[in-house]
């Protein structure tokens, strides 16, 4: 039920569902280690669903709103390709997926991991293909994501989010990094306000605590 394929230099890795007419997640991930995330959500639930997963990414450029300096020497600068990373997603991957599959989705959400995550609320501002999103350690540090997020609209509101967050996370020194938990919980209430229906969960640890299952949880909870 696992079906492997290339497209731009980036892996794309298929799960498919069991039966016809499930549910389609996409995830979009830093290196091609999505079998640890299957693993943890078979360990969460019994969902049957089709999870289509892109790693190989360039994780500075394809995930990247807009363009900011580099936030540490050791990392490359942010290039602010997302528009057109979402666009290829939508129109090479997605169409390649669900040629795929069994059926058609009947619902189909998107997830990712720290700047993955921010990814997938950026991309519900920007399409109106995904019905929910599960973002997990999100990015949401970035520059003015805050207050994009507050100042626009969605092209399609979500019927529910999932937002979780490691307790450790902004106990650091770094400017940038130190506001990512203000910023979701920011982030979190005003799209409750929105009427939006919104869980946000702390996990123990930092950032690199626990990826796979935070991953794995996230997703089991916007496939309830």
């Amino acid at each position: 039920m696992k079906e492997c394929f290339t497209l731009a230099g980036k892996v794309i890795t298929l799960y498919k569902a069991k039966q016809t007419d499930q549910p389609l997640v996409v995830l979009n991930m830093f290196e091609d280690d999505s079998s640890g995330v299957v693993a943890e959500l078979q360990k969460l639930s019994n969902f049957d669903i089709n999870l289509l997963v892109i790693s190989k990414l360039n994780w500075n450029s394809d995930l990247s709103p807009w363009e900011i300096a580099p936030i540490s020497k050791q990392e490359p600068p942010f290039t602010g390709d997302a528009s057109v990373y979402l666009d290829w997603l939508l129109n090479e991957v997605l169409p390649k997926g669900l040629g795929l599959i069994a059926g058609t989705p009947t619902k189909t959400y998107i997830a990712g991991y720290s700047m993955a995550g921010l990814f997938a609320l950026y991309a519900l501002y920007n399409c109106d293909i995904f019905d929910r999103a599960a973002c997990m350690s999100s990015s949401f540090w970035f520059p003015d994501f805050k207050k994009y997020v507050e100042s626009h609209q969605m092209k399609r509101e979500p019927d529910k989010l999932y937002f979780s967050l490691g307790d450790k996370e902004a106990k650091t020194k770094h400017q940038i990094l130190k506001t990512v938990q203000e910023n979701t919980e920011a982030i979190v209430n005003h799209l409750r306000e929105q009427n939006i229906d919104v869980t946000f969960e702390m996990n123990e640890g930092n950032h690199f605590k626990d990826i796979e299952w935070r991953i794995a949880k996230g997703i089991a909870e916007i496939c309830r």
